[in-house]
């Protein structure tokens, strides 16, 4: 119980100061602090941690792997939580997926669209869906995608189209990770502002796909000044610590 108890009192007091931050983001940017959802990262950690984060108001928590994110969600299932898949995901993952996850952030192809919706219909749910762009996909080897998934700026609108008009899925936004090449590699701010400017004309087209997920540990206050509605923090909440399982 000790090891548990200290754990507890770990999290707590990183996630207090997380909330610090995004709460001085937001009063710096003009923003009210409860335009800002804080999805917690919880890939690599166990679930009697996520059981923990519950405790503490945590909300919205993220796994970018399946295979760890199955077990734990099914472990978790009572507790009052909203599950974003995050990592790239294989066609062959998605029923898994589709079984536990309330939003896939990481949609970026058509053939995913198809397979997100026929497992989201099988499975009588709707899933929310948004569009990753990804900011480095002109350097990206000629697929028209970046190092780490998603879609160029220029394929947005097509596949949030295919999105929106897919039975079972709900178009709900953008996504993206600050890239570590190209012409916004170390210049989130930019990245994120751009991000901002490609969901004004996505609503322009789909008035209710409004969130943007934008942010990370090292970068949140940026996110936040550029206007992103959700954080995704992992370390800074968890912590760095040996792989457990």
């Amino acid at each position: 119980m000790t090891d548990l108890q200290g754990r507890k009192d770990e999290l707590a007091t990183n996630l207090a100061r997380v909330e610090e931050r995004i709460a001085a983001a937001c009063a710096a940017a003009g923003r009210k602090r409860e335009d800002v959802t804080l999805i917690v990262v919880t890939k690599t950690y166990p679930a009697s941690d996520v059981r923990i984060l519950s405790g503490l108001g945590v909300r919205h928590v993220a796994e970018n792997r399946d295979q760890d994110a199955a077990p734990k969600a099914a472990a978790c299932a009572d507790l009052p939580l909203t599950w974003h898949f995050v990592g790239q995901l294989q066609t062959n993952k998605v029923r898994s997926v589709v079984d536990y996850a309330d939003l896939v952030q990481s949609v970026d192809r058509a053939k995913l669209v198809t397979a997100l919706s026929r497992e989201a219909v099988r499975a009588e749910r709707e899933l929310g869906c948004l569009i990753q762009v990804a900011l480095d996909a002109d350097v990206a080897a000629g697929d028209g995608r970046g190092e780490r998934g998603g879609v160029a700026p220029g394929g947005v609108a097509e596949l949030a189209a295919r999105v929106a008009q897919a039975p079972g899925l709900r178009l709900d936004g953008l996504m993206t990770v600050a890239p570590l090449t190209g012409a916004y590699a170390g210049r989130q701010q930019a990245a994120f502002e751009h991000l901002m400017d490609l969901s004004t004309a996505l609503r322009a087209a789909h008035p209710a796909a409004n969130m943007v997920s934008a942010g990370m540990s090292s970068d949140l206050e940026q996110a936040v000044a550029a206007g992103a509605t959700h954080v995704r923090v992992g370390t800074a909440v968890l912590g760095v610590r040996p792989r457990l399982g």
